[in-house]
């Protein structure tokens, strides 16, 4: 059928990673509809490897008669004993080989397409069984593409999908350029093997300090929880399980070596590295660094903490729009509620009565806020909009619209106090 037939189907499963036999059963499946083509589909057709000969043989298989009614599916007995088997009786079922060749170019053009499908559900299948169990994995490759946003990305023997929300806002990348990411999922569908990418991901962040601090990947140190806002602040907590080890020392590295390995990758995002503790008040108070924190008291029944700091802190404390507070909040799961000083000293004010500041918050909807806990502007811009769409009137664009209300009033009165 083809030259070297062999020689091209070992070549193809050496460069494809393809089994041998799912390669021969694609040509032979792919064979018999060419046959079916030429000859009908009423016939009794069979197709066959034949690995010495190299090459797909086709054989019709017709029914030994007295006397042939249908010529496509019987043949004489005379006929057959003279010219296939001297023995032949009538019932016996006979196989004559088929020329392939007389198939014509539509017939064998099918014939390519149905190997062409077998190939590829093959090494979609071998793709998938690849990365499933790699989900959870730093990859390296290589910009190939780009579609509808998208990043589409050469691993090598597979391709990876970076979706736009997946991407870190503002970073920009070339045809040929290499990047990193992080396995998030394998899917397989009716297209092929989708492996999803991401550089957004929290864990991307966890497995990029895993393979820069070997005291992490040998078990030597724990993570403990990782936040990010991807391409601004990061936040990671860390503990030693031997207490000689200094785990915030070991993930700094020699002179920052280490941090600054992976602030590179993510192109100057900054890192915050943290000392996990059981002590509550302690582990807020590291989480809000690079501020310092003065006093803090604790209402473990609504698990918040009250935060006092200097005034000239308060700033760096909540952090550009409530960033820093806002990730802290979600490293340590407290929430806080960010004071300084001199806002410590001041008389207290009813704290529904400061919520309707914000534009859109009436007095009964000021009573249902302060019941979930968030007791003040501070509180009200770190909050999570799925809490505050949970009340009943309050939809998460508005929930939304008062956490960036409530910064911008932090952001003032922080402004103020400097001036």
């Amino acid at each position: 059928m083809l030259p070297e037939l062999k020689r091209l189907i070992e070549q193809m499963g050496k460069d494809r990673g393809i089994d041998k036999q799912i390669i021969t059963e694609a040509l032979e499946a792919a064979m018999l509809t060419a046959a079916r083509k030429k000859l009908g589909q009423h016939v009794d057709i069979e197709a066959h490897y034949n690995d010495e000969a190299g090459e797909i043989e086709v054989f019709q298989f017709k029914t030994v008669v007295d006397k042939v009614l249908d010529r496509e599916t019987q043949i004489a007995k005379e006929e057959a004993k003279s010219t296939l088997d001297e023995d032949a009786e009538s019932g016996d079922s006979l196989g004559m080989k088929i020329e392939t060749s007389s198939f014509g170019r539509i017939a064998v053009q099918m014939a390519k397409q149905i190997i062409i499908q077998r190939v590829k559900d093959a090494e979609r299948d071998n793709i998938y069984d690849e990365y499933k169990d790699r989900k959870g994995e730093l990859v390296n490759g290589f910009v190939q593409r780009f579609e509808g946003g998208s990043i589409i990305v050469n691993l090598g023997r597979a391709e990876g999908v970076l979706p736009p929300v997946e991407q870190i806002h503002r970073e920009t990348y070339k045809r040929g350029e290499r990047i990193r990411s992080y396995i998030v999922d394998v899917k397989k569908n009716a297209k092929g093997s989708q492996i999803l990418l991401s550089r957004t991901h929290p864990s991307f962040l966890k497995a990029l300090f895993e393979v820069e601090v070997p005291e992490i990947s040998e078990g030597l140190i724990d993570i403990v929880s990782v936040v990010r806002e991807p391409g601004k602040r990061g936040k990671i907590s860390v503990k030693a399980k031997d207490k000689d080890i200094d785990p915030v020392g070991a993930c700094v590295g020699m002179r920052g070596s280490r941090v600054q390995s992976v602030v590179q990758e993510l192109r100057g995002e900054k890192i915050d590295i943290i000392p996990y503790t059981e002590d509550a008040a302690k582990y807020v108070s590291s989480a809000l660094s690079p501020a310092k924190v003065n006093r803090v008291f604790i209402d473990d029944e609504n698990r918040t903490m009250t935060v006092i700091v200097p005034d000239d802190q308060l700033s760096l404390a909540i952090g550009k729009n409530g960033q820093n507070v806002r990730l802290a909040v979600k490293l340590t799961g407290w929430k806080i509620d960010m004071k300084s000083e001199t806002m410590a000293a001041a008389k207290d004010e009813e704290g529904h009565k400061v919520l309707e500041e914000i534009t859109g918050i009436e007095p009964a909807m000021a009573e249902n806020i302060f019941g979930k806990g968030i007791k003040s502007i501070a509180m009200l811009a770190v909050a999570e909009p799925e809490m505050l769409s949970s009340i009943p009137g309050v939809g998460e664009a508005m929930a939304k619209q008062w956490i960036e209300d409530a910064g911008k009033i932090l952001d003032k009165e922080a402004n103020s106090k400097r001036s």
